[in-house]
């Protein structure tokens, strides 16, 4: 049974990791966090919520930092009017975009090991390997996203931190 689970693990590591976007062995990603959203095009909400919440030049520092990115279909599932009702409010914003991040910077292995990661927020984020890869709830679409200051982790869900 041992073995299964560990095969198990191993076909979902490899499945995550066959849709990524890495640099090759002698290149370094040029594009910190919010350059790389920004060049993907499908993260327009989030990159206005970052710079609603004021935490462009914290995405843009050193780092390193893991980022569960919430795609703009993700933000689209919300209710109508929570968007607009959140790029007012740059605190709880800014608490609900902290909560995607994690210090350091962690890879799809480094993830699937976890059985859980404690956001910048504060509050942890669950890892589930039961169907594929949720992170508190949300599947995990696309892994290893290099960049130069990080790892963006591509996820399906909008991620709300207890309050």
């Amino acid at each position: 049974m041992k073995k299964f689970h560990i095969l198990t693990l191993a076909a979902f590591l490899i499945a995550l990791t066959a849709g990524s976007t890495v640099a090759g062995p002698h290149e370094s990603p040029s594009k910190d966090i919010v350059d790389t959203a920004v060049a993907a095009g499908t993260f327009e909400t989030l990159v206005a919520a970052v710079k609603a919440a004021g935490l462009v030049d914290t995405l843009k520092s050193d780092g390193p930092f893991t980022v569960f990115a919430p795609n703009d279909e993700a933000f689209a599932k919300l209710p109508a009017g929570t968007v607009e009702g959140l790029l007012k409010d740059p605190k709880k914003l800014a608490a609900i975009l902290t909560y995607h991040v994690v210090s350091g910077q962690k890879d799809a292995a480094a993830v699937v090991a976890s059985s859980s990661l404690t956001s910048v927020q504060g509050q942890d984020l669950t890892v589930d390997t039961t169907d594929g890869v949720s992170i508190s709830g949300a599947k995990v679409l696309t892994t290893d996203v290099m960049t130069s200051n990080g790892i963006i982790h591509i996820i399906d869900t909008v991620l709300i931190p207890q309050t």
